[in-house]
C-alpha cells in the first residue's frame, strides 16, 4: 500500500513538474520498509539510515547530497522528484543521535522540558538552536517506553525539505544553481498502510505463525517467538521454528547522568539493512537510473485473484538466505567436531580444536557485544 501511494506521488510529480516530494515511512530505526518501497516504486532518491550511519554523514552532508541530486536533475530540465526517508534516519546522523541522547538523559533525571535546552552541552545547545522551531519541540517530547525518541512524531522529512530549500537558495545566490525555484511537499505514510487489508501472502504468513504458536502452547513453551524461513518459496517449502526471545536479547546500558552507574536493561535490538545483501546491491545498481531517468514503477493496489495476487515483497524474493538452514548446517559442523575430538584423539588434534574454538568464541563475542547495540553507527561484517 505504501508503494502504491508513493507511485501515485511519483506520477503527480512528473505531471506537475515543479515539486519535490519528501516522503517519510514507518519502520523505526531500520530502513527495511523504505528499501522495499524503493524497489517497488522506483523513486528518485532513498536516504537510508544504515548508509548514513556507516558513512558517518553529518546533517549538512546529507543535505548537500540531496541538493547535488536536485542540481543534477535541473541540468536535465527536471525540477521535480520524489525522496523516500525512513523515520529512523534522524537517529542515524551522529550529531542528531548525540543530541537526542543528551535530551533523553535529562528526561530521565526529571528535568522540566522548559529547562532542557539550557542544560545540554554547549555544542548540543548550538545544534538545537540551529534546528527549526518545530523540530525543537518534537525533540523535547517524552521518550517511548524503551527510552528511545518518538520517531513517528519527529517530522524529519520537513526538516530535510527546509534545509534543502535554504541550501538551494544559497547556491542560487552564489551562481552555482540556475534552475527553477525549489519547491517541496512533505508526506508521512504510515497508518494508511498499517490499516490496509492483508495480501494473500500476508494471510498465509499470519496463518502459519498462528499454527506454530498453537504447537508451542501444546508443548508448554513460553518466551518463544514463532519464526518462518524460506518465505520466497511456495508455502509447502516454508521452514517453521520457535526461537527463544532471550537468544535475541542483549543488555542495553542506560546512563542516568554524568558519572552515574549504567543501568542494564535487556532488549531485542533492531536488525539493520544488510549493506552486502542482494536487495541493497540491486538498489545501488539502479540508483543512478532512479535519480535521473524518472524510471517510476506503478505496482497498483493489492490483488486477491488473478495475475499478481501471489506477489511477494521484492526483498524476500531476491535474497537467498535460509536462516534456519544455516543453523542446521552449523549444528552439523559442531557434531563433526564432537565426532573427531573425543577421548582417544591425538594431542595435536585436541590442541588445534581448542585453539580454533577460542578464536571463534572471541570473534563471536566481539561481534555480539552488548555495547555495540548502544552505538548510533552500525557495524557490518
Amino acid at each position: 500500500v505504501n508503494s502504491q501511494l508513493i507511485s501515485n506521488v511519483c506520477l503527480d510529480a512528473i505531471s506537475a513538474g515543479k515539486y519535490y516530494y519528501f516522503v517519510r515511512l514507518m519502520g523505526r530505526k531500520a530502513s527495511h520498509v523504505a528499501l522495499e518501497c524503493a524497489l517497488q516504486s522506483h523513486p528518485n532518491m532513498l536516504i537510508m539510515g544504515e548508509e548514513v550511519a556507516l558513512s558517518k554523514l553529518t546533517l549538512m552532508e546529507v543535505i548537500n547530497k540531496i541538493c547535488d541530486g536536485v542540481q543534477a536533475r535541473a541540468e536535465l530540465g527536471k525540477h521535480h522528484g520524489v525522496l523516500l526517508i525512513p523515520e529512523g534516519l534522524i537517529e542515524s546522523i551522529p550529531e542528531m543521535y548525540a543530541l537526542i541522547q543528551e535530551i533523553s538523559i535529562l528526561h530521565n533525571n526529571n528535568v522540566p522540558v522548559t529547562e532542557i535546552p539550557t542544560q545540554v552541552s554547549p555544542w548540543a545547545a548550538a545544534l538545537f538552536q540551529f534546528l527549526p522551531p518545530f523540530i525543537r519541540r518534537e525533540l523535547l517530547l517524552h521518550q517511548e517506553s524503551d527510552n528511545s525518541a518518538q520517531l513517528s512524531q519527529i517530522d524529519t522529512e520537513q526538516l530535510l525539505a527546509h534545509l534543502v530549500e535554504a541550501e538551494m537558495i544559497k547556491r542560487t545566490k552564489e551562481g552555482r544553481y540556475k534552475g527553477k525555484k525549489f519547491s517541496s511537499v512533505c508526506h508521512f505514510f504510515g497508518y494508511q498502510a498499517r490499516g490496509s487489508l492483508p495480501s494473500n501472502f500476508d494471510c498465509d504468513y499470519a496463518y502459519v505463525l498462528g499454527h506454530i504458536s498453537l504447537h508451542m502452547i501444546a508443548a508448554g513453551l513460553t518466551g518463544y517467538m514463532a519464526t518462518v524461513a524460506n518465505l520466497k518459496d511456495p508455502v509447502h517449502k516454508w521452514r517453521c521454528a520457535a526461537a527463544p526471545l532471550t537468544a535475541m536479547m542483549s543488555v542495553r546500558r542506560h546512563l542516568r547522568g554524568p558519572g552515574a552507574i549504567p543501568i542494564g536493561k535487556p532488549a531485542i535490538h533492531p536488525s539493520p539493512i544488510d549493506l552486502k545483501g542482494k536487495a541493497y546491491e540491486l538498489l545501488r545498481e539502479k540508483a543512478s537510473s532512479f535519480l535521473l531517468d524518472d524510471f517510476y514503477r506503478t505496482p497498483g493496489g493489492i490483488q486477491f485473484e488473478g495475475p499478481g495476487s501471489d506477489a511477494k515483497p521484492i526483498t524476500l524474493t531476491i535474497e537467498d538466505q535460509d536462516y534456519m538452514g544455516d543453523i542446521e548446517m552449523l549444528k552439523l559442523y559442531l557434531d563433526k567436531v564432537k565426532t573427531i575430538v573425543k577421548p582417544g584423539c591425538s594431542r595435536d588434534t585436541l590442541k588445534a580444536a581448542i585453539s580454533s574454538m577460542i578464536s571463534v568464541t572471541h570473534v563471536l563475542t566481539v561481534m555480539s557485544h552488548p555495547l555495540n547495540a548502544e552505538l548510533p553507527l552500525y557495524h557490518f561484517n
